[in-house]
């Protein structure tokens, strides 16, 4: 099991670890991680590795045999061995992107309150598909209502219900492709404003901000038709 202290401090940037396996591809396992595996619409996180000696490249990670997350080096990169102690280092200004771009993306849906059939995150923009047969008619209209969501700096927290707990408020789900993850017997939420301001509150594993103020400005761009039933709508960091 590698213990997930992105989960605990998304803005962490560096933290010791060490070397719990290597896997048959050539991935390395910590014992904790920094590192965000690729999961949810959302890319697994890039950085580092140092140790006494060596250093190596991570190029991404992404989720390994149960609770392991395996770290994938960089090609032709030298693999600390079983039992080291070292140190990880994120790529900051890409993740913080990511996580800009994902709460974003949240927000979206509250200004588009319609299912999710789809979606992906990626350093600069991101996109949701939406059960959306007509398109909107003022695309600018949606820019200006999630900008001044945005602007209202509302907080951005997590909260933890069982399993069955969601079961009995299955309109919590969004996203009709993707399900929370399960099996652990809780489910963690994210929570966009406090009390009366709180605008959006819906599974999710990933990396967000703080606070909505941290995003800037968002761009939309293409909506695009990709059925008879659903549009892609796509965002882009402005600021």
């Amino acid at each position: 099991m590698t213990e997930l202290l992105f989960r605990d401090d998304a803005y962490l940037t560096e933290a010791p670890g060490q070397v719990t396996a290597l896997t048959d591809r050539g991935g390395v396992v910590l014992d904790a991680s920094i590192f965000y595996p690729t999961g949810g619409g959302q890319p697994g996180d890039s950085g580092r590795l140092t140790w006494d000696g060596g250093s190596m490249q991570v190029i991404t990670a992404v989720k390994g045999e149960g609770d392991e997350i395996v770290l994938v080096p960089a090609e032709g990169a030298t693999l600390p061995p079983v039992g080291t102690a070292l140190y990880q280092h994120l790529d900051w200004e890409r993740r913080y992107a990511l996580m800009k771009i994902h709460t974003a993306l949240h927000l979206l849906s509250v200004v588009i309150p319609l299912p999710v059939t789809g979606g992906q995150i990626a350093e600069e923009q991101g996109r949701l598909d939406f059960d959306m047969p007509e398109a909107p008619e003022d695309k600018q209209a949606l820019e200006d209502a999630l900008n001044a969501l945005i602007a209202r700096d509302l907080e951005v927290s997590e909260t933890w219900i069982t399993e069955a707990e969601l079961d009995a408020n299955p309109n919590l789900v969004k996203t009709m492709s993707v399900q929370p993850p399960r099996g652990a017997g809780r489910v963690r939420l994210v929570r966009i404003g406090q009390g009366s301001e709180q605008v959006d509150l819906q599974p999710c594993g990933g990396t967000h901000v703080r606070r909505s103020g941290e995003i800037g400005r968002i761009r939309f761009g293409k909506i695009e038709k990709k059925s008879r039933q659903n549009r892609r709508v796509r965002i882009e960091l402005a600021d």
